[in-house]
């Protein structure tokens, strides 16, 4: 791997904290701010929302501007985020809390791209490992994130978690920086009319791309949004539960080493189906053992593996699905589709957990779960029945 790739790996090391910071935030803040306690995850749905709405804008200002300035539009998104949730909480105000969460998602939302970006520095048969490698960033962020909440939250009296965004918001302001120094492709000019949306989705390749970087993403996400909060009703501390994300953010994003190699060994299609049965021991786990410490803290880090197989072996599927030149346009629209499963799961997760309990929020991950699964299993067996694609 190059020196860009590596320095795109310290950029979304850096941006990851922000989110894996409010992850081990947002739902405490949630209940003691909402009058209604199944709007808990509310803010972090709205974080993904935005998220999701950022795939249509940062491509427009990738195609025409490049990735550096997009990037930079995602760390001043995640300044401003930092600074509506710092207000939100000094004001406790949970509707101005909520609206932090637009600007924060966007900056989420672009940072997600520099998997993309990996993927375009290296040669095809590197891509895998570029993607894998840019994806175990956050390993670092899984320590950041956690270890900077635990020592801020309580500086500003009266005030719980007032200090740790305004200490979250010198990471994008580092992302920055090092964007100054990474040589990133050019602005492609365009030499024909835009991808119509409709060619995009009656690609096979792209649906079940898609489908399991969704289901690989809203499974997660359901589980891990209400976690700190069903941690806090067992009794647990913040410091107990911040644990529990680092360790799950760990193993979302350290398989990432060998991913690419396991992939390019065994090949895509193995690797997610992998993916969804140690995402399957998640709730397995949970439902078996009970609410203790050593209970989340495993079922955690073994969702967090299967995450990591299932979304990057999409993404790798993903860079199968498209020509060099449709690759902003489909790269977006994937990213709209996954972040905005992330965002209903988000809003889902508070209320199936406030309203059904933690049992009945496990199971709900079992259904997409299969879907994806049995999906892959096809397009796996049609690829290696037919002649190879034409068009993917």
């Amino acid at each position: 791997m190059n020196r860009n790739v590596w320095l795109l790996f310290f950029c979304q090391a850096v941006m990851n904290a922000v989110m894996i910071g409010q992850v081990a935030m947002a739902a405490l803040i949630g209940h003691s701010l909402a009058v209604d306690k199944a709007l808990n995850t509310l803010p972090m749905a709205v974080q993904m929302a935005g998220t999701m709405a950022s795939s249509i804008p940062a491509s427009m200002i990738f195609a025409r501007f490049g990735r550096r300035a997009g990037f930079l539009m995602g760390c001043m998104g995640s300044v401003v985020g930092c600074l509506v949730f710092a207000l939100g909480v000094y004001e406790q105000s949970f509707p101005l809390y909520c609206l932090g969460a637009v600007p924060a998602g966007l900056g989420y939302g672009v940072a997600q791209h520099m998997r993309f970006a990996a993927a375009e520095l290296v040669e095809p048969a590197l891509r895998p490992r570029a993607i894998a490698l840019v994806m175990t960033g956050p390993v670092l962020a899984a320590i950041l994130g956690p270890e900077i909440v635990k020592h801020t939250k309580d500086m500003i009296p009266g005030f719980t978690f007032m200090a740790t965004y305004f200490w979250l918001m010198a990471l994008p302001a580092t992302c920055a920086l090092l964007l100054t120094i990474i040589r990133l492709p050019g602005v492609e000019h365009r030499r024909s009319a835009p991808l119509p949306l409709r060619d995009i989705l009656a690609r096979p390749t792209f649906v079940v791309a898609a489908v399991t970087g969704m289901v690989a993403f809203g499974t997660m996400n359901l589980l891990m949004a209400s976690t700190p909060l069903q941690m806090m009703l067992c009794g647990y501390s913040v410091n107990e539960s911040s644990d529990v994300i680092r360790w799950h953010v760990i193993g979302m994003y350290l398989p990432g080493f060998l991913t690419g190699r396991l992939i390019q060994r065994f090949g895509t299609h193995r690797v997610i189906c992998l993916g969804a049965a140690f995402i399957l021991g998640c709730p397995a786990i949970n439902l078996a053992f009970g609410s203790y410490y050593e209970t989340f803290l495993v079922s955690m880090a073994v969702q967090g593996i299967g995450w990591n197989f299932m979304f990057v072996g999409a993404t790798a599927l993903l860079a199968t699905a498209h020509a060099q030149h449709e690759r902003v346009r489909v790269q977006a629209t994937n990213d709209f589709m996954v972040f905005g499963t992330v965002a209903i799961t988000a809003l889902m997760s508070g209320f199936v957990h406030a309203t059904f309990g933690w049992n009945a929020l496990n199971f709900t991950v079992l259904p997409p779960l299969a879907i994806a699964t049995a999906l892959v299993l096809w397009h796996f067996a049609a690829r290696h029945r037919l002649v190879p694609e034409v068009s993917t």
